[in-house]
């Protein structure tokens, strides 16, 4: 699946991405959706529809928003494309991915997520990080079960090795 990111976790965007995944900064959020997705809009094809990452039940009553659809509500305002809050449901509970290695990241999230069946050409799933990828390739499995043809991933930042060399200016052009 092709994934996106506006930069590495580090810096100023590591900064970012806290405030608005932890410290309630939705409107950050949707400006550095907006951001990402005039950025990076040439690499990401032709979209027809943007879809949040979803939350579970739980943490979304516990932090009382999901970080990833403020980020997708700017990416569709931004590119100017409907964006599905309920085209993706979590199913159950999942460890916080943050302290697990690749392999059990793959296994915490897999049947994670459901989608009801719908035919859809490209859909942009936004989340906030991506490290190995497990959450968005989760998500995406279920879109393409239910119809969807294509999946493409967009995230604010990328975390772990390789991040370092993504392009993508963050702040004035630094790569932070």
């Amino acid at each position: 699946m092709l994934a996106r990111s506006l930069g590495p976790l580090s810096g100023r965007l590591h900064e970012w991405v806290v405030a608005v995944k932890f410290q309630g900064k939705t409107s950050l959020g949707y400006d550095l959706g907006r951001r990402a997705a005039r950025e990076l809009a040439g690499e990401l094809g032709a979209p027809v529809a943007v879809v949040p990452v979803p939350l579970s039940r739980r943490r979304r009553r516990e932090r009382g928003y999901n970080q990833a659809e403020a980020v997708a509500r700017g990416v569709a305002d931004a590119l100017g494309l409907p964006l599905y809050l309920h085209w993706l449901e979590r199913t159950r509970e999942t460890l916080p991915q943050t302290d697990l290695r690749r392999r059990a990241r793959q296994e915490n999230v897999r049947g994670a997520f459901r989608a009801p069946p719908r035919s859809a050409g490209r859909v942009l799933l936004v989340d906030d990080v991506m490290t190995t990828g497990a959450t968005l390739e989760a998500a995406a499995r279920a879109l393409r079960r239910a119809g969807t043809a294509e999946v493409v991933g967009l995230t604010l930042a990328r975390a772990g090795a390789g991040a370092a060399s993504l392009a993508g200016a963050i702040a004035g052009g630094s790569n932070a």
